[in-house]
């Protein structure tokens, strides 16, 4: 099935996606799920290690240490992915569709100078740039799932803080109900832009209660170091309940509006893409099923799935955001 406009792209069946090999000691990740067993908070004592053997973009990359979370639902207990299956196995079309395109082609990203520009339905509208935005919150490293709608899924060390806190410094009026996240789409830099596979730039939207939510998070790292090109650097969205598409990665504007945004993949195929797309395993996408994922850097193509949770595992913390509401018709 082609997607509309005589879109080329077509994503993969889950079941040909083959995870990447794990490339890091199993005596390190032992090291490090014993840190999580005891509780440890100090920074880099997951991401010490890592950080000195990745070489992001061909360049050496800046630590951003995070304190441990100690929000409900923000740490995982599960094996994190290694980094190098985390940088190099990646959805950025900006810089082509291929799962290696964005380790290999996001170099061309410039991530400074950077601004974000803070408009719509608020009081204090503006435009902040990147070294503003890094000292509005207190950074913490946050371990969450990320389930992608293509039926694969990672644990990442990420480090920022909740959405919230630039939020409320905005102060939304009464009329704000959505929040649309607008991502840079520079032809200079980024060669999938020539592609027609989505029409740029890159649009997402959360209902303004969905962005308040304290799992909501503005991410600037991952594994205590800045975020590699290719992961959305130098700011993304994290929203750990939602499949992965739903998390913006180079953001350029943060609107603030009062009717609901029509995003990037609802406008290139509505009836595989809703405006929620929540992980919800009992609503199959019209071409898979997404009852179960395939954890990358995990086990080989022949390993056994796991099932997909509700809400990502997350249903705790964010199913009565949804209270009521029918989630196979706003999926």
């Amino acid at each position: 099935m082609l997607l509309p406009k005589d879109r080329s792209f077509v994503h993969p069946i889950a079941s040909e996606i083959t995870p990447r090999a794990v490339f890091e000691a199993r005596r390190s990740w032992t090291r490090q799920m014993a840190a999580l067993a005891v509780g440890l908070a100090a920074p880099g004592v997951l991401t010490g290690k890592a950080s000195a053997q990745a070489s992001m973009s061909g360049r050496q990359a800046s630590p951003l240490p995070g304190t441990r979370s100690t929000l409900a639902g923000a740490v995982t207990l599960e094996k994190p992915t290694p980094l190098q299956d985390i940088s190099t196995y990646n959805n950025y079309y900006e810089f082509g569709t291929d799962k290696s395109d964005p380790a290999q082609q996001a170099h061309t990203l410039k991530t400074r100078p950077w601004t974000v520009t803070i408009e719509g339905e608020v009081r204090k509208p503006g435009v902040l740039g990147i070294d503003e935005l890094l000292k509005l919150g207190a950074m913490e490293e946050r371990i969450y799932r990320l389930r992608c709608v293509e039926g694969w899924s990672m644990v990442i060390p990420w480090v920022g803080y909740s959405l919230a806190e630039l939020i409320r410094r905005v102060e939304p009026t009464g009329n704000a109900k959505f929040v649309q996240f607008v991502t840079l789409a520079d032809p200079s830099q980024m060669p999938g832009l020539r592609s027609s596979v989505l029409d740029w730039p890159y649009s997402e939207g959360l209902r303004l209660d969905e962005a308040m939510h304290p799992l909501t998070m503005l991410a600037f790292g991952v594994y205590g170091q800045v975020l590699p090109n290719q992961n959305g650097a130098p700011v993304r969205l994290v929203v750990p309940w939602k499949y992965g598409f739903k998390s913006a990665k180079s953001i350029v504007k943060i609107r603030f509006v009062d009717q609901q945004p029509r995003t990037s993949w609802e406008l290139a195929a509505a009836q595989e893409y809703g405006f929620y797309s929540n992980v919800n395993p009992k609503v199959d996408h019209p071409r898979w099923s997404q009852a179960t994922e395939r954890r990358i850097g995990e086990g080989d193509l022949f390993t056994k799935k796991r099932a997909t949770l509700m809400f990502n595992g997350y249903e705790a913390q964010v199913g009565s955001l949804y209270a009521g509401m029918d989630l196979k018709k706003f999926f």
